[in-house]
């Protein structure tokens, strides 16, 4: 009888997170509830829930003020280095050798899906680990992030003429996301929509948004798009910070390699081993597909058991902390 208490409350709390995120937060919305099961995340609405309710008032909006993250300066200054550097990446072709399949980078279980769309990227940085072709091919880059402790990721990401990234929200709201625009059309035909507003990226000039609000771009300009891309770490208080630390080190786990040069995370390392089998899944879907819809099923929900797991044991020690306090 002692658990149902905390139980009831948790699973409040989830239920309420759920319905908040689809039906309250941000002015643009889902089509239907459906789609926000599938490409939503709902899973990590409560945690994200959790994060917005200790967020810093500076960052409570989809765009931020960048007068108010002063420690990101150096970065827009340095910007015309950091450009050089992204250029000659752009023109040795780096950027298509990291998704081509076999390579590297290819198998990236968090961005690959871009792919498709024309998008590409160069990771310089990612929470603890500076990968060592970065280190050699931008050196003064590398350098500067290291100077900025907020940046837990970086990369320099390419929209080519004619590509776009479909309507999306990232899944955890343990970071905000931060666009320097490197070489870019400076034309309003090359943006980015934030929860109904549209941005048009300029050479030298940044923007700081949060990327669980649905977002999307398109480049139906001239020239290609390159930016740098960072995760900065969100600004909380109380409860923030501790999520923040198992974050960051869940996402070592992550590191995706440019070349064989850089390290691999574990995640990645199994999910390079993995994914030719789920491309021969992905052919069962034509031909039987009553075979690959059970195993869809059942693939996609042990990794919500497992998530639902975590996530009820991360609120019931929370809860069980709180009542050790008082």
């Amino acid at each position: 009888m002692e658990l149902l208490l905390p139980l009831a409350l948790v699973f409040t709390f989830i239920a309420a997170s759920i319905l908040y995120v689809y039906r309250f937060r941000g002015r643009v919305r889902y089509d239907s509830f459906k789609q926000y099961l599938r490409k939503g995340w709902p899973i990590f609405s409560p945690l994200n829930c959790l994060l917005y309710l200790f967020t810093q008032e500076r960052a409570r909006q989809p765009i931020m003020d960048l007068d108010r993250f002063p420690e990101l300066d150096v970065i827009q200054r340095n910007w015309r280095t950091i450009r050089e550097e992204a250029l000659a990446l752009h023109r040795n072709d780096v950027f298509e050798q990291t998704k081509q399949a076999g390579s590297g980078g290819y198998y990236d279980i968090g961005l690959r899906t871009f792919y498709k769309y024309g998008w590409s990227k160069f990771y310089l940085r990612w929470y603890g680990t500076t990968h060592n072709s970065a280190k050699r091919m931008c050196p003064e880059t590398t350098r500067l992030l290291e100077q900025v402790s907020c940046v837990n990721g970086a990369m320099f990401s390419v929209l080519p003429v004619g590509s776009k990234l479909t309507r999306h929200a990232d899944p955890a709201a343990c970071s905000l996301r931060y666009h320097l625009g490197l070489a870019t059309p400076n034309a309003d035909a090359c943006y980015i929509n934030i929860d109904g507003t549209d941005y048009s990226w300029r050479d030298g000039k940044a923007l700081l948004f949060d990327e669980t609000y649905l977002h999307y771009a398109h480049n139906d300009a001239e020239e290609d798009r390159v930016i740098l891309m960072c995760d900065v770490e969100r600004p909380t208080r109380v409860v923030g910070p501790v999520v923040n630390f198992f974050y960051k080190r869940l996402m070592r786990a992550t590191v995706v390699p440019n070349t064989e040069e850089d390290e691999r995370g574990l995640a990645n390392s199994v999910f390079a081993r993995l994914a030719p089998m789920l491309s021969n899944t992905r052919e069962l879907k034509e031909t039987n597909p009553g075979r690959y819809t059970t195993i869809k099923y059942a693939v996609n929900g042990t990794l919500v058991l497992l998530a639902s797991g975590l996530l009820v044991g991360a609120c019931f020690g929370l809860y069980s902390l709180g009542a050790m306090v008082t």
